[in-house]
């Protein structure tokens, strides 16, 4: 019998601190997993910025479609002109302008054209994938673009991406989750990563930054 007690004793007790070093570790494995999901979360956000900074440099407005952004990064240009000649000395000192000098054929205007991708990512960017969110399957960004009025009644051209925490630490320890949205609730205002605005004039900017 007095056997029999020790070993439940024995079984209890491993039990036990098995369930204080779970306790122990399973906040340090969530962060670490949460720090790995953020990074890479955070990088495509920003190529999501730099892909729509371009766009809007090209059509002077934002887009708030995956299917066009990435279409236009595919296979689209943009426009490099190059001056070739230049104003005798003789000519710059009467006092000639580039623009007179272009119109006599002085100087001639050659316009050439660069992808779109291959200037503002690697020609080997899997721009396909830019909508899905890092480690949540097929769950893709939230995308939006508009027009706001800011405080000095000037029109601006905003866009926003985001994903919330619930997406994109989905499979990891619920009270975990809820406990960290209430921290990013309390200090950003938003649980999750989110770049740009819909509301506000923010230059673009991440709330992680």
């Amino acid at each position: 019998m007095r056997t029999a007690i020790k070993v439940a004793l024995f079984v209890v007790v491993v039990v036990l601190a098995f369930l204080l070093f779970q306790s122990i570790m399973e906040p340090i494995h969530f962060n670490r997993e949460k720090a790995r999901r953020e990074q890479a979360t955070i990088q495509r956000l920003k190529d999501i910025r730099t892909a729509e900074v371009a766009y809007k440099s090209k059509y002077g407005k934002y887009t708030g479609s995956f299917d066009t952004l990435i279409h236009f990064v595919k296979y689209d240009s943009f426009p490099i002109v190059k001056a070739i000649g230049s104003i005798p000395d003789s000519l710059y000192d009467l006092g000639m302008k580039e623009e007179e000098a272009i119109r006599k054929g002085i100087i001639i205007r050659d316009t050439s054209y660069v992808a779109v991708l291959d200037s503002i990512f690697d020609i080997h960017y899997p721009i396909d994938s830019i909508r899905f969110v890092p480690f949540a399957d097929t769950a893709q960004f939230f995308l939006g673009a508009g027009e706001i009025l800011t405080g000095s009644k000037v029109k601006v051209k905003v866009f926003e991406a985001h994903v919330l925490n619930d997406v994109l630490f989905h499979g990891m320890d619920k009270q975990l989750i809820i406990n960290y949205n209430a921290e990013r609730e309390k200090i950003v205002g938003f649980a999750g990563l989110k770049v740009g605005s819909l509301t506000e004039s923010t230059n673009n900017a991440g709330n992680w930054e």
